[in-house]
């Protein structure tokens, strides 16, 4: 019984050193290629109400309420959603923060529930050629101690969330 006690507690130190030393970024990058031209795919991914049709995210809960402030498309435009139904979705707000044209929109996302958390992510376009797109789609928040040690099954987690996201999003606008 002791020797399984010191063992436990072996363990959770580690645990704890490797928490406490494992830097909090957790950056996420996934891209797709999409055979369209760069204005058609960035207009399209300007509109935060267009995550509706690809994100995953959006899609877990139908029900949930979701509100829109502002201009879509423009900086300042802020989407707010609250899913009473699916504790996974949770409640939350996303906002603009920069757009440049034909390149990057980025956002600032506030998770209020299940947890409390701020991130950004972006969205990159580049050309391949006159009729594709690569589009990136990147997301990078802090992850403090003790939740640090869960960063890699988050990384995980959250990539094949963007992938799905993205191959959604290649399906549609390739229609």
């Amino acid at each position: 019984m002791i020797t399984a006690l010191i063992l436990f507690a072996v363990i959770l130190a580690i645990l704890t050193i490797i928490a406490l030393v494992m830097t909090g970024d957790m950056i996420i990058e996934r891209s797709v290629i999409i055979n369209k031209p760069l204005q058609q795919v960035f207009n399209y991914l300007k509109l935060m109400k267009n995550q509706d049709n690809f994100s995953v995210w959006n899609m877990a809960d139908p029900n949930m309420k979701k509100t829109f402030m502002g201009t879509d498309g423009t900086v300042g435009c802020t989407y707010a959603w609250d899913s009473s139904t699916n504790k996974n979705v949770g409640a939350g707000e996303q906002e603009i923060l920069k757009i440049e044209e034909w390149k990057t929109i980025e956002y600032e996302i506030r998770f209020k529930r299940p947890m409390q958390n701020v991130a950004k992510a972006k969205f990159a376009v580049t050309a391949v050629s006159a009729d594709q797109t690569t589009v990136l789609w990147g997301f990078y928040s802090k992850s403090k101690f003790p939740m640090s040690i869960m960063k890699t099954v988050f990384q995980k987690m959250l990539g094949k969330d963007l992938q799905k996201s993205l191959g959604n999003l290649k399906t549609l606008l390739e229609k």
